[in-house]
């Protein structure tokens, strides 16, 4: 049987499937409790268990890698969410409306409430009420003194099955056990699918009914084609072995990334914290082209002072010396709603005070961070970069430059994320000295498809004819500017498009001047891209731009890359 989705990480794997484990079981309204126990014992219950997931998700957050940090530290400061377990506590009185509840009983509504109310507000806040509902088992769990939920355990490698999965059940695969990850929801720049890239996982999200397929099932797994495959011929079984030969044989990353012509287009990382940083250099970036702030202040109630971001800014400056190093200011609201800044009820956050915009609602953060990023500079031998999210006008452009500039930061660009941003390119970059784009959001807004919905997965694909425009726009209002300013005004792509080898290439075509990815994606886009001259580059873009759907546009290019199919991309 063929269950198809969208390929999110190429691979072709088999093996056995395994399911998420059935999630914690609805306490029952009626089921008896403890009527003996005091209020104040239940209401230390409820306090007890929420204090335990979030410590728990916060010790396995120490060990875990950028993305998964930011995750599960957001995940911990959701499980202590007070909104969440005041109006758990106001069911455990005896005034409550049907009379007191069981603390698992308690959570369990109040669970339900705060999701019903996220969800009411659509946008990222709606795709938060998932990660709520996560953590009200998490607590009704700790509560039962019943493990929680999460990857199934097993002594033999496995593929992965969901409806979906949690953030913090994501951020704690283990590549060594997991082969892929198939689900039957998402889409193709959800958590799930970027921490598969980052884990170089082979997965396909958006598959109808692949979360009912039964443990044990050997299944085949394309994660280019996007198809999962059950009980495979031998055909199948020969073209996974092979797979297995072919992605042994991609090189590691050089160190500079050249093309057949000669031309050099560098590769950068997206890091979070210093350990990635390293990790990075370790795999042979060319610098940092993400350097995502938000590990600082996330999982705190109060703001960090200049001096501990000056500290944890340090740890990956250290890891590139002379090394160009792209730091994108604080990133906070919508998905990562943070106490002292972001407003918790906003009728649509994705399009509310969020990245930029909170210097209006909160001034004196973004210039406090400012400050600490040019210090973090002054004690080390980098060439620094920063760049604000969220960036909508020239007039936005002006007053970030104008702001990095004050604190002694010589390159100050923009995040192009919003499609006015693109559409306005070369007015931006008249002001701002380059520009980065996020394909994630990018693609999202542009399509206006929230990139977390598997009914969506199609629109929300970088592939998208759309999307390649308003990236062409913002590489050719880049080179207006610099006519009409005689400086250089170089466009990166941030966004998980980067880390996909073919549409490296129609990026790098489409006027694109440096990629940045996560440190897994530097050998395969490098090997891609060694193979092919600008111009081969310009045309397939040309090829790509012309395409009628994405997934017209992914098949032509694809399809004159042989170098993709010898090396198992």
């Amino acid at each position: 049987m063929v269950f198809q989705g969208v390929g999110v990480n190429a691979g072709r794997v088999l093996g056995p499937v395994l399911q998420m484990p059935e999630p914690i079981s609805e306490p029952a309204a009626d089921a008896p409790h403890d009527a003996a126990a005091s209020l104040e014992t239940n209401k230390a219950a409820i306090k007890t268990a929420s204090e335990a997931v979030q410590a728990e998700l916060r010790n396995r957050a120490e060990s875990a890698v950028a993305e998964s940090k930011e995750i599960l530290q957001a995940t911990a400061l959701m499980a202590g969410d007070p909104m969440l377990i005041k109006a758990a506590i106001k069911l455990l009185s005896p005034d409550a409306l049907g009379g007191p509840r069981s603390p698992e009983r308690a959570i369990w509504e109040a669970g339900q409430t705060v999701a019903n109310t996220l969800t009411a507000l659509g946008g990222y806040m709606a795709d938060r009420a998932t990660d709520v509902l996560d953590v009200r088992s998490r607590i009704v769990a700790a509560l039962q003194g019943l493990p929680a939920p999460g990857i199934p355990v097993s002594d033999v490698p496995y593929i992965l099955a969901a409806t979906d999965l949690a953030p913090a059940d994501t951020a704690t695969l283990d590549p060594a056990r997991v082969l892929a990850l198939i689900t039957s929801d998402g889409g193709p720049q959800s958590h799930t699918a970027i921490l598969a890239r980052m884990l170089g996982l082979p997965a396909v999200v958006a598959a109808p009914d692949v979360n009912g397929i039964a443990d044990g099932t050997e299944v085949y797994v394309d994660g280019a084609a996007g198809s999962v495959i059950t009980n495979p011929d031998d055909a199948l079984c020969a073209t996974a072995a092979t797979w297995a030969a072919q992605a042994s044989q991609i090189p590691a990353f050089s160190g500079k990334n050249i093309l057949a012509d000669g031309l050099h287009i560098p590769l950068l990382a997206n890091v979070g914290t210093g350990a990635d940083a390293l990790k990075a250099a370790a795999a042979g970036a060319e610098g940092v082209g993400l350097l995502r702030t938000e590990f600082c202040f996330l999982d705190r109630e109060t703001e960090p002072t200049v001096e501990e971001q000056i500290t944890a800014y340090g740890g990956v400056l250290a890891a590139f010396p002379g090394k160009k190093i792209v730091i994108r200011t604080l990133d906070a609201g919508a998905d990562k709603p943070l106490p002292f800044l972001t407003v918790a009820d906003e009728p649509n956050p994705a399009l509310g005070v969020r990245g930029y915009r909170t210097d209006t609602t909160s001034p004196g953060v973004l210039e406090r961070q400012l400050q600490a990023i040019a210090t973090a500079m002054s004690d080390h031998n980098a060439d620094v970069w920063v760049m604000a999210p969220m960036i909508s006008t020239a007039e936005e452009a002006a007053n970030f430059t104008a702001m990095a500039k004050a604190a002694g930061l010589a390159t100050a660009g923009v995040m192009v994320e919003v499609p006015s941003a693109a559409l306005t390119a070369s007015a931006i970059l008249g002001e701002a000295d380059f520009a980065s784009l996020g394909t994630n959001d990018l693609t999202q807004y542009a399509m206006a498809a929230d990139r977390q919905l598997g009914p969506l997965a199609t629109l929300n694909d970088p592939w998208q004819p759309a999307v390649l425009q308003l990236i062409k726009l913002t590489a050719d209002g880049a080179s207006q500017a610099q006519v009409s300013t005689g400086l250089p005004k170089p466009v990166g792509v941030c966004g998980e498009a980067a880390a996909d080898p073919a549409l490296a290439v129609v990026l790098v075509g489409l006027g694109v001047s440096t990629l940045s990815m996560s440190a897994r994606a530097l050998a395969p886009v490098a090997a891609v891209l060694a193979t092919v001259t600008l111009a081969d580059a310009q045309r397939l873009a040309a090829v790509a731009l012309h395409a009628t759907s994405a997934s017209a546009a992914r098949k032509a290019v694809r399809e004159q890359l042989p170098i993709l199919e010898q090396l198992g991309l």
